[in-house]
């Protein structure tokens, strides 16, 4: 499955538009909990911790992302965009949305 930021895929014909594929991920409350004992590792500004909380938000979100696009029969999803939102106080959502294609 390919997939990116961009409207098209550089070399491949687009053949067939699925429409809109959107996924989301939240993470609760617990989550920062046991981040807090790991905002000690800010070096430079940086936490490691909160860092690996986004990148697994994130990669579980192209998962299901990827999975709804297979579903609907496109080997690949075009114009992908990340968005971040904290719910409440203590929440952390990661939603992706792209449009599901078939290239050839």
């Amino acid at each position: 499955m390919i997939t990116t930021t961009t409207q098209s895929i550089e070399g491949r014909t687009i053949v067939e538009y699925f429409g809109v594929v959107s996924a989301e991920t939240i993470y609760g409350a617990n989550v920062f909990r046991d981040l807090l004992a790991g905002v000690r590792n800010v070096v430079g500004g940086r936490s490691e911790a909160y860092e690996n909380v986004f990148r697994d938000a994130r990669e579980t979100a192209m998962r299901e992302l990827i999975e709804r696009a297979r579903a609907l029969g496109a080997n690949a999803v075009v114009g992908i965009a990340f968005d971040h939102e904290t719910v409440g106080q203590s929440m952390l959502m990661v939603s992706v949305s792209g449009t599901a294609v078939l290239y050839r």
